[in-house]
């Protein structure tokens, strides 16, 4: 399979990559904004895999020009994408009534607007039987429990769920799968944003592993869902 992954250099994100090219069966292109992070992924999963094929690449999904990785991906990929898993994205932990503008901007841009652009990119060399996963999160989950301070990070992710009900439906003809995880809580840097000193049950490797194996099998029994990946109920 060739993949292409998004907010590879830490959390859930970092351990789908090195769940991922475990077997050595999978080309994956790795992408996030942190060069040094992205150049510790590297390391640690030659380490697993000396044999793995991996190509981390420094790239902003919201802001950067998107020629030079196409062409990229053209010529280690053979222009074929398999899998695309957005996961890149932001937390804003404040207030609602001390929230500005700019803060929703910035979430809308990281949580949903970088998902657009690399889907709109590489949805012209996604051929059938490919898998589009949208990484969600249950405080973006209709009727699930709510938590001060995330309003705006909630909210971007509601449209991602969205928009992944409306993809499926429109890629129906293509037979291109859509579909989203709601995540709960994994033991990350963004989890201990949201709820300082809180201890998730499940570890950040355990969610990538989950992640990897949903990106790789998922679209076989699932379309357009949005799935609750969480110990509560929602």
């Amino acid at each position: 399979m060739n993949i292409i992954i998004t907010g590879a250099s830490s959390g859930v994100g970092f351990e789908a990559v090195l769940e991922l090219i475990l077997t050595g069966k999978h080309k994956v292109i790795a992408l996030a904004r942190s060069e040094d992070k992205l150049g510790r992924l590297l390391e640690i999963a030659r380490g697993l895999n000396p044999d793995c094929t991996l190509y981390p690449i420094a790239f902003d999904v919201v802001h950067d020009d998107y020629a030079d990785l196409l062409q990229f991906i053209e010529t280690r990929f053979d222009n074929r994408v398999n899998i695309l898993i957005n996961n890149a994205g932001a937390l804003v932990n404040k207030p609602f009534a001390e929230l500005g503008e700019s803060d929703f901007v910035e979430m809308l841009q990281s949580n949903f607007i970088g998902h657009v652009r690399i889907t709109q990119s590489l949805l012209p060399i996604m051929g059938p039987d490919s898998h589009i996963v949208n990484i969600g999160s249950m405080g973006a989950f209709q009727g699930s429990a709510k938590f001060a301070g995330l309003s705006a990070y909630s909210a971007s992710k509601a449209a991602l769920h969205t928009l992944t009900e409306c993809l499926a439906l429109e890629l129906t003809e293509r037979q291109i799968k859509v579909n989203c995880l709601a995540l709960g809580s994994a033991q990350t840097e963004m989890l201990e944003k949201a709820f300082p000193g809180y201890q998730s049950p499940v570890m950040a490797f355990e969610m990538g592993k989950y992640i990897a194996d949903f990106a790789l099998t998922g679209h076989k029994f699932f379309n357009g869902k949005i799935i609750p990946v969480a110990l509560s109920t929602p």
